[in-house]
């Protein structure tokens, strides 16, 4: 029967004997499903509603879909089981998380203003409108949560409760920065920020157990990005209509692929995970990583 405290009663039992390989074989599956399937989805879309639009929505339903559909055929669970289910400690986890999301992109980004070392300055050819600054938003936000289904959703989670943390973590933080490899003025230092914006992304899933932290973190950092006129992770856009403007070197800057590959984006996250190691997080219950110790829905309604 369902669990009506939300646990994990109703997800399926672990077969006996369960290889490693058959996990891990699942866990790729699936990542390269979402790979080729939004890639395909991107495709179609961007003649009709631009590449960004395309992109944040591609990923996000083909997370999603596929997601959805590992989850009910392998584990006779739910889509929330991957971390989405909306509690009040949800909330919560996404409200913190997005706060402190901000705090470490206002930390790489504004800091320079108040040492004289970067100015604002009019973007001629972006102006500010509500309705532009909400439908970037919402879109930034499809993006971000398809970004962590992919990465820290079901495949990380089947493979959380067969490996060690710390490796799945670094694996996957690898894995987040190469996909990211191919964007505008990639540099070696971007993607190892990237790579360690994985790392705490993982991180931050093993401290909340749910999604929605990760979620926050990754939204509130990369909309304050365009919001103060700054590449996001090589790409241009502003939400403000003014861009930010350096005087300093790219060691500082980020130069053309932005903030993220600056030594500023390197402290942030470090400082970013001190805060997680402290912050009072109510850890909620991960199904797919707790699966070992479910009863079946057979044993309940014999018993």
């Amino acid at each position: 029967m369902t669990d009506p405290s939300g646990g994990t009663d109703h997800l399926a039992p672990p077969v006996p004997g369960r290889r490693h390989f058959g996990i891990f074989l699942r866990a790729v599956l699936f990542l390269l499903f979402v790979r080729f399937f939004g890639s395909l989805i991107a495709s179609v879309l961007v003649e009709t509603i631009g590449y960004f639009p395309a992109a944040a929505l591609s990923f996000f339903l083909a997370a999603t879909i596929a997601s959805a559909f590992v989850v009910r055929a392998f584990e006779r669970g739910r889509l929330e089981d991957i971390g989405m289910g909306w509690t009040r400690d949800s909330q919560r986890h996404l409200l913190l998380g997005t706060a402190a999301g901000i705090a470490g992109a206002a930390f790489a980004t504004l800091l320079p203003l108040a040492f004289g070392a970067a100015s604002f300055e009019k973007a001629p050819d972006w102006s500010y409108t509500p309705g532009r600054l909400l439908f970037v938003s919402v879109l930034l936000l499809f993006g971000v949560a398809g970004e962590e289904m992919m990465f820290r959703g079901y495949a990380f989670q089947i493979l959380l409760r067969e490996y060690s943390p710390p490796a799945v973590i670094g694996v996957f933080a690898v894995l987040f920065a190469l996909a990211h490899a191919d964007n505008p003025n990639a540099s070696r230092l971007g993607l190892i920020n990237t790579g360690l914006w994985g790392a705490l992304l993982g991180y931050a899933f093993l401290r909340a157990r749910d999604l929605w932290l990760p979620i926050g973190l990754h939204f509130g950092w990369n909309w304050v990005l365009p919001l103060v006129g700054v590449h996001l992770s090589g790409f241009e856009m502003t939400l403000s209509g003014y861009h930010l403007v350096w005087r300093g070197s790219d060691l500082w800057s980020g130069g053309a692929y932005g903030p993220e590959a600056s030594i500023l984006t390197s402290v942030a996250v470090v400082a970013l995970g001190a805060w997680l190691w402290r912050a009072r997080l109510n850890r909620q219950i991960a199904p797919l990583v707790e699966a070992k110790n479910v009863r079946t829905d057979s044993a309940d309604r014999q018993g």
